[in-house]
């Protein structure tokens, strides 16, 4: 059952919203700019525990407004330290966000939308179809739920997050306008205060909205790209289809262009055994990207049932590297993280009412798969 009340929900409001909102009551601006402290660096959600607001102004904001993250329904840590919250979000939809400890780096994988409006192969989130996006409040809410679980002293929250990733279920560019003025909070020093090189923002390719980013915000930019050629690409990332790869890495060069500084794209990159791992593949890799500053990410494939692919071995993922490193790139393969959790990355699913009939057709494939399985068991046992 949804949370939801006809009160203003201020945890999704930016400075320039929030300063609107007090204005709105008969409230001086500067009142946003201590709210955003309160609730962002101190984590509070009681009009009651602001110290520097008077009664007639809390009595006002009780009546008007409220501050409501979204609801946690569990968390898990895995052996290595991976944290991984799933919460409830006022559509009813589950939603899944997981942090990453990595040496002096934390970072926290954020979801945009309940399941996700593309079908890329494989990635278990798409098979769970697509409900709707996620508010401002819900978005910027994952940040504020893991934040708080750090704190150690009473009114302080450590700054565990160093790094925010749009990269949880969705795709950011679909939600386009909540996306911002979450992204917009992240980087406020009266919200979480982190650089806009450390928030990234990946896309499996919507072009049109890439040139729309650029005048609203100037975080990195990851491309999932998973594959070196439209006609592979168009079977693993749908939307290639529309947005093929020559509009796509064009429109992400323009996006650094227009930065004025030294940035690079993020090229994300899963490896399927068979499919997109073998040489000539990052041959025609080397030669898609060879006049694009970037960094490229590779990421073994994380199975989950019946996805129809499978993990290449490490041998290959070596190879592949290698190839890239020694043709100059600066490339990294992700370590799994999270996996004991069902954490690591494509892996998310949530539980997610679908509005389109994505996952019941996926479920009845899985089924007779197994069924198929089952038969072949049989006979053999014969």
């Amino acid at each position: 059952m949804s949370n939801a009340t006809d009160k203003l929900n201020l945890l999704g409001l930016n400075q320039s919203q929030l300063e609107t909102f007090f204005e709105s009551i008969g409230e001086k601006r500067f009142r946003a700019g201590q709210l955003m402290k309160w609730i962002h660096h101190f984590g509070i959600d009681n009009f009651d525990d602001i110290t520097n607001f008077g009664k007639v102004l809390k009595e006002k904001l009780k009546e008007k407004a409220e501050i409501r993250g979204p609801e946690i329904v569990s968390q898990n840590i895995s052996q290595d330290g991976t944290r991984k919250w799933i919460v409830k979000v006022d559509s009813g939809n589950l939603i899944e966000t997981v942090y990453i400890p990595q040496n002096n780096r934390g970072t926290l994988c954020v979801s945009s939308q309940a399941g996700c409006g593309l079908d890329c192969s494989f990635c278990s989130t798409g098979k769970q179809g697509f409900h709707s996006n996620l508010t401002a409040a819900e978005i910027i809410g994952q940040v504020w739920i893991a934040n708080k679980s750090f704190g150690t002293i009473p009114g302080k929250i450590d700054r565990a997050i160093t790094n925010v990733v749009l990269m949880g279920m969705g795709e950011p560019l679909l939600n386009f306008d909540n996306v911002i003025v979450a992204m917009q909070m992240m980087m406020d020093d009266l919200g979480y205060g982190i650089s806009k090189r450390k928030v990234t923002l990946s896309t499996s390719g919507v072009v049109p909205m890439i040139e729309e980013l650029a005048k609203h915000v100037d975080v990195s930019l990851a491309i999932s790209l998973h594959a070196p050629n439209n006609e592979l690409r168009n079977q693993l990332v749908p939307i290639n289809k529309k947005y093929p790869l020559e509009q796509l890495l064009e429109a992400g060069l323009k996006y650094i262009s227009g930065l004025g500084e030294k940035r690079v794209l993020t090229i994300e990159y899963t490896l399927l055994k068979g499919v997109n791992d073998q040489p000539e593949h990052a041959e025609q890799l080397i030669a898609l990207l060879k006049d694009v500053p970037c960094k490229i990410n590779l990421i073994p494939f994380n199975p989950f049932p019946h996805s129809g692919y499978e993990r290449p071995s490490n041998n290959a993922v070596r190879r592949f590297q290698d190839m890239l490193y020694n043709a100059g790139f600066n490339v990294t393969t992700r370590t799994t993280r999270g996996e004991d959790i069902d954490a690591a990355c494509g892996q998310l699913v949530g539980q997610i009412k679908d509005r389109t009939k994505r996952s019941a057709r996926y479920i009845a494939v899985r089924d007779l798969s197994s069924q198929e399985v089952g038969s072949t068991s049989s006979i053999e046992i014969k």
